[in-house]
């Protein structure tokens, strides 16, 4: 008996399912086009996009050179755009504009076109192509649009793609650096700036192009390595110029000092020319304490 109930209520879902499966789809294929239009938009606001975008689609060859036209298109796009089928959005999108650049869903079609291309970028690990598309849009949309109220979230897209490309350039420099290619890995790291000197790792690359060069001349054979120590001098003072406070100094200034005394010019002349310099400094601050004391003993009496 229970199971005989069992069997009677999975018939009941299943009809159930099966008569809203056969509404849905009789509503697909119909001509009504009223039906099909409130359908659509009944389905669109119970947040089921991907039922709303089959009957929008559906509804575009019947609304097609009528008032209702742009609606329907601008809805089938947002409603892939909703369902996250960003590459048909960003297409649907692309054709509305091209086809109603006055309608008034046009602006709001333009960055959501953006915004689908954006959402279609890969990890910096993977193939750049579709940010370098989607950087030239959205550049390119800022440039015709300077009044729009997007542009704040079009610099963040900006942003944040720049960063990407940074990133793996920046990545795969210093993977020849993990792997212990030195000399490879200073080129690559030389390489990234000459194509974008404003690389956001810019300090950090500094930082390695001078950390390679060091290591590279501390592993040569030793007739090599004077010459290939002077190349670290350049990138170390190429740093410090740049960058005189970085977080990388004491590493980097301990190292410049190794590879001065490697060079043979840590000499008992420059540590007693330090040495004077610490006490002429020590004796000036004496003597600005004694002329501060004296000029107050002589100062007159009120």
């Amino acid at each position: 008996m229970k199971y005989v109930k069992i069997l009677i209520a999975a018939f009941v879902a299943c009809s159930a399912v099966t008569a809203c499966k056969s509404q849905y789809e009789a509503l697909l294929n119909s001509n009504d086009t009223d039906a099909k239009y409130e359908a659509a938009f009944e389905y669109f606001n119970n947040r089921k996009y991907n039922k709303a975008a089959s009957l929008f689609e559906s509804l575009s060859v019947q609304t097609a050179g009528t008032e209702r036209d742009d609606t329907v298109r601008y809805y089938w796009g947002l409603s892939n755009y909703r369902f996250k089928d960003y590459l048909t959005a960003e297409a649907n999108f692309g054709r509305f504009v091209e086809s109603y650049p006055r309608s008034p869903f046009a602006p709001e079609a333009r960055f959501l076109r953006l915004d689908c291309l954006y959402r279609s970028t890969l990890r910096y690990e993977l193939d750049q192509s579709p940010t370098y598309r989607a950087m030239e849009a959205i550049s390119q949309y800022m440039l015709e649009h300077p009044g729009s109220s997007h542009l704040d979230v079009c610099s963040e897209m900006m942003d944040d793609l720049q960063t990407r490309l940074d990133t793996k350039a920046f990545e795969g420099a210093r993977l020849y650096y993990h792997m212990e290619d030195y000399l490879a890995a200073r080129v690559a790291f030389r390489n990234v700036l000459k194509d974008n000197s404003e690389n956001k790792f810019r300090e950090d690359i500094l930082y390695f192009t001078a950390m390679a060069s060091y290591k590279y001349a501390k592993l040569s054979v030793q007739k090599k390595q004077k010459e290939r120590y002077l190349v670290f001098v350049d990138d170390y003072l190429n740093f410090i110029g740049e960058i005189p406070d970085s977080k990388y100094r004491k590493e980097l200034d301990a190292m410049y000092k190794r590879t001065q005394k490697a060079l043979g010019r840590e000499t008992v002349a420059d540590e007693d020319t330090d040495k004077r310099d610490k006490e002429f400094a020590k004796e000036r601050r004496r003597l600005e304490k004694e002329a501060k004391a004296a000029g107050k003993k002589s100062a007159p009496e009120e």
